[in-house]
């Protein structure tokens, strides 16, 4: 049976931003959902979830909302001690309690997977660190036998105990009986006058409860974010370790240092990436995916061999096998390409099915459309879809060919193997084979004066 705490209500006064701390994000996603989602994956159903929030806490509950998790709020920021102090009524005697912080989002299951096997009646679990500068953590002291006998928050440190390297990072796990015992016998005695729920780690040796040290495998998976560069350090050490797996998995990433996933990326083999990529939502990438620099992916899936040139953007599509896009293509929300298919550059489509082995290929906009098998849309074309109030479909058959200039005023089709004018306004259905031509007619003045300047 498990309990877990997330710790949620500091302001976050050194972020310098009237959003709450715990909502800025690494990743795209809040500090606080990372905790939260790595804490769903170590329960069951009958775990509790209970989120304590005190600054901004309507904010913080509309965000990471779920029908998994209790809030508790802290009115007065009286210390950790007193946060856990407000879980009171809801921790469960026979549970294990883990009590983990909403602004240090990338502590990885493994380690808290870990600590969980290390609690029973008689032992707790503390997650330790060593850093080479502890400046600002409250150092952990050890008997002569290495047991934990006590933390000791910086600013109550005597000089001796500030040369100690090994840190604590907060995050413990104990049984539910133990904690509801200590918690309330916590005093605010001390230079913040704040109740420290380090002081339990004290109160556990008194009754004989063995504390057992847990250290994490990197320890940039305990630190927290206070400030902008912590929150930035934060960000490259996620995408690095990202870049990693997709690397150790075949991917080839020109640069990892230059590469975000917000999201989740799932790539087939040889896939190739360049700089500047970003991936937010859900992206699948199919064998040879070819990626150039500085696009940007969100929910999208793309087909095998498909090459993606540099500076397109794709949104909520779905792209098939061994098609050609971009560069400086926009593929909005909606967009379907069949195999084969061509957007070429500074092309934009939404809510549009681009048949197989059809090309769009410069300066054009193309929305609520359905282009059948080998259409060919020449250059600066559009489909006016909107009159101001209510969208209208174009549909444009097989083999038709599409006159660069164009504008195609939907509700309006363009039959198979039809031929539209360049520079023609379609207003009218064009039957199949037909050729469209509408537009003014040439009119040639001889002895034209130009316009001299007065």
């Amino acid at each position: 049976m498990l309990d877990i705490v997330v710790l949620a209500a500091g302001k976050g006064t050194r972020m310098k931003s009237d959003l709450p701390k715990v909502l800025h994000p690494v990743a795209g996603k809040p500090l606080l959902q990372h905790v939260l989602d790595t804490a769903q994956t170590l329960g069951d159903e009958d775990t509790q979830n209970i989120v304590v929030v005190g600054h901004g806490a309507e904010k913080v509950k509309q965000r990471v909302a779920a029908p998994h998790l209790h809030f508790v709020e802290q009115l007065q920021q009286l210390g950790t001690g007193h946060a856990v102090q407000q879980t009171l009524d809801q921790l469960r005697d026979d549970a294990i309690v883990l009590i983990l912080y909403g602004d240090v989002p990338l502590i990885a299951r493994e380690t808290l997977a870990n600590m969980l096997t290390k609690v029973n009646h008689f032992d707790m679990a503390l997650l330790t660190v060593k850093l080479s500068d502890p400046m600002g953590y409250g150092r952990i002291l050890r008997d002569h036998q290495g047991n934990i006998v006590a933390i000791v928050e910086q600013k109550d440190c005597v000089p001796e105990q500030l040369k100690i390297q090994e840190v604590n990072t907060g995050v413990m796990a104990v049984q539910g009986s133990h904690l509801k015992r200590w918690l309330p016998e916590l005093t605010n005695d001390n230079a913040q006058g704040e109740y420290y729920l380090t002081d339990v780690i004290a109160l556990a040796n008194r009754d004989g409860i063995n504390v057992t040290g847990v250290h994490p495998l990197s320890e940039l998976e305990v630190l927290g974010v206070n400030n902008r560069r912590q929150q930035a350090e934060l960000e490259r050490f996620y995408q690095k370790t990202n870049a990693d797996k997709l690397m150790d998995a075949g991917v080839t990433l020109l640069d990892p240092y230059r590469f975000d996933v917000r999201g989740e990326l799932h790539c087939g083999t040889d896939v190739v990436v360049d700089v500047n990529c970003v991936f937010e939502g859900r992206v699948q990438l199919g064998n040879g995916v070819i990626i150039e620099p500085n696009c940007v992916l969100k929910n999208v899936v793309v087909g095998n061999n498909t090459v993606i040139k540099a500076n397109s953007h794709l949104e909520d599509a779905i792209v098939a096998d061994n098609c050609d896009i971009g560069p400086y293509a926009r593929l909005r929300p909606g967009t379907e390409l069949a195999e084969g298919a061509k957007i070429g550059n500074f092309v934009e489509t939404k809510k549009t099915y681009v048949g197989r082995g059809s090309k769009i290929n410069h300066l054009s906009y193309v929305g609520d459309s359905t282009l059948g098998e080998k259409v060919n849309v020449g250059a600066g074309t559009i489909t006016c879809n909107y009159d101001g109030v209510n969208k209208f479909k174009t549909e444009i058959g097989d083999g038709a060919f599409i006159g660069s200039n164009s504008s195609l005023v939907a509700p309006v089709s363009v039959g198979a193997g039809a031929t539209v004018g360049a520079g023609s306004t379609v207003t009218k259905n064009v039957e199949p084979d037909e050729l469209a031509i509408a537009r003014g007619k040439q009119r040639n003045i001889k002895g034209w004066q130009k316009p001299t300047k007065k």
